[in-house]
């Protein structure tokens, strides 16, 4: 059985968020439909777990990025009217 290529793997590693959602959707409604060979439905089954795995990465990342941007701003709201002329 045939896993991942390479260059599937780098095509997936550079996708949007969007990107790769709409190619799991895609993936999910032709395993759901079925008549694929065990081989192929495999295969698509690796590439939607990249496809997840990449989703759920870029999510995470903005996850933090807005954490730590709460965490600037309430810091900011902690300090404000503190500083000494």
């Amino acid at each position: 059985m045939k896993g991942m290529t390479d260059e599937e793997r780098a095509r997936v590693a550079a996708m949007s968020y969007e990107e790769a959602r709409d190619q799991l959707t895609a993936i999910v409604a032709k395993l759901q439909h079925g008549g694929l060979s065990l081989e192929d439905s495999l295969r698509y089954w690796q590439i939607g777990e990249a496809l997840a795995a990449r989703a759920q990465s870029l999510l995470q990342e903005v996850r933090s990025q807005l954490d730590a941007a709460r965490e600037r701003q309430q810091s900011g709201v902690e300090h404000a009217g503190t500083q000494l002329n």
